[in-house]
């Protein structure tokens, strides 16, 4: 399929032909990269003792995919204009595929995080591919096809524990990656068939290299730091940290829309707040899916495909509002709407910390898993809108960026913080009280990056809802 079957008829209703297969098929990578987001917290307890490694040191497993998937980001403008965002897709894909099976093999625990680390920087790109050659396809009709491309991403993350449980009950933590190569490579047969050559002049964008060499070692290093907090090394971890992060700062001050991240953005306070809540949003989503499985199995005994299960309300909840999300964000204030969210979220996570203590109980584990995917499933949208809604419509391609990074490293910054403290606690308290200590107080945690989230909702200006574009 060549560029001009595809490229979209500017004044039809009618979407162009092939629309859907293109946009089935680009669908298979997003999805694929979002469900190996949370595909391995079910394995978690397996992977510590078959890989004799302690908790906090396997946790990289999931931070670390998580992170790389941020990091990658801003490569995506830079390598498109260089060799076209279809080729960009295809090598993603296949070095997707080919890491998937590299952590099938891996023998230890740093081997793992290793090719994990390697997996998130291949699939960091898929996401973002799939959307820009949707859109060029689909042209004025993309929002006829927006729902078919956002509903893999949210899903996917919500679906990785469930799929795991299915796979662990008749099978070992390998073939959670070995079953993507096959699938990668069916999958990668067909883009190669459907994907239209994209290739084309385009004007080329430098890369920020400065602030790419700042960012990246600055968040690492938090992270590290973080995990290793209470050595003397990880302190010193976290102040190299303090001084990338100024240093970025510098650059990107200097450099302005040409930084990798423009810090002018952050000038609109609503902008500022939708980074902060969106950032928080992912960090508390994905640190509740990593402690979830853990606690299920390692404190309440559950098998693993029971925990999948157990688990499956969280994406229900989600899956119940989010089709909502547009009549409630018209009758309602986008405040009010996220604030609400974050509440649910909030409770969903305090009856969490109840049952930590006091034992599982299905019932409300039930109700709590709702909470908190109903909840999370109001916040997100509403919340990019309103940042959107505040800045001028040329800033709209640097401030996707911004947002895309912030929300993807919160991920990784919370489960690291939770699980670093998770670790700290097993560790003070005996076996006997392991469930209504050490998680419970983790849980508690958690609650309190839900309250903090709950806050920032409340710095949201309630006019912004009516605002449909931002300053000219």
């Amino acid at each position: 399929m060549n560029a001009g079957t595809s490229s979209p008829a500017s004044g039809s209703d009618q979407l162009p032909p092939g629309t859907w297969k293109i946009v089935s098929v680009a669908s298979i990578g997003s999805f694929m990269a979002q469900l190996d987001a949370t595909i391995v917290n079910v394995s978690l307890p397996d992977l510590v003792t078959t890989l004799h490694a302690p908790f906090s040191s396997v946790q990289w497993v999931v931070s670390g995919y998580l992170l790389a998937l941020a990091l990658t980001l801003p490569l995506n403008g830079w390598l498109v204009s260089r060799i076209g965002g279809r080729a960009v897709y295809l090598w993603c894909f296949g070095a997707f595929t080919l890491t998937s099976g590299l952590c099938a093999l891996a023998w230890s625990a740093p081997s793992l995080i290793g090719f994990r680390l390697l997996q998130g920087m291949a699939g960091g790109l898929l996401a973002p591919m799939a959307q820009m050659t949707v859109a060029r396809v689909a042209g004025r009709q993309m929002p006829r096809v927006a729902s078919a491309m956002t509903a893999p991403v949210l899903l996917a993350p919500l679906l990785g524990p469930v799929v795991a449980g299915a796979i662990l009950s008749v099978a070992s933590w390998r073939w959670i990656f070995l079953l993507n190569v096959p699938v990668g490579l069916a999958a990668f047969i067909l883009a190669v068939l459907f994907l239209p050559d994209d290739r084309h002049d385009e004007r080329r964008r430098r890369l920020d290299l400065t602030g790419l060499g700042y960012l990246a070692p600055a968040l690492i290093t938090l992270l590290y730091g973080m995990d290793h907090v209470t050595r003397p090394y990880g302190s010193a971890t976290l102040g190299a940290s303090l001084m990338l992060f100024v240093l970025y700062i510098r650059s990107a001050r200097r450099k302005g829309d040409d930084a990798l991240i423009d810090l002018h953005l952050l000038r609109a306070p609503v902008f500022s707040v939708s980074a902060i809540i969106m950032f928080l949003t992912n960090g508390v989503s994905f640190a509740g899916q990593m402690l979830l499985p853990v606690w299920l199995i390692h404190a309440c005994g559950v098998s693993p495909e029971r925990t999948g299960l157990f688990m499956a309300p969280l994406g229900l909840g989600m899956m119940c509002v989010y089709p909502l999300i547009g009549r409630l964000s018209d009758r309602f204030d986008t405040r009010d709407l996220t604030g609400c969210g974050a509440l649910l979220s909030l409770v969903g996570t305090v009856i969490l910390v109840v049952l930590a203590y006091s034992g599982l109980n299905v019932a409300l584990l039930t109700i709590a898993l709702l909470l908190r995917g109903g909840g999370g499933g109001a916040i997100g949208i509403p919340a990019m809108s309103a940042g959107y809604a505040s800045i001028a419509r040329a800033d709209i391609p640097m401030a996707t960026t911004a947002l895309n990074i912030m929300q993807r490293i919160g991920g990784p910054t919370l489960i690291t913080a939770c699980a670093t403290f998770l670790g700290w606690q097993l560790s003070e308290v005996g076996p006997s009280y392991v469930a209504s200590e050490a998680y419970a107080k983790t849980f508690g945690l958690l609650a309190l990056f839900h309250g903090a989230l709950l806050l920032a909702t409340r710095f949201i200006q309630p006019s912004e809802k009516k605002r449909q574009f931002g300053p000219n």
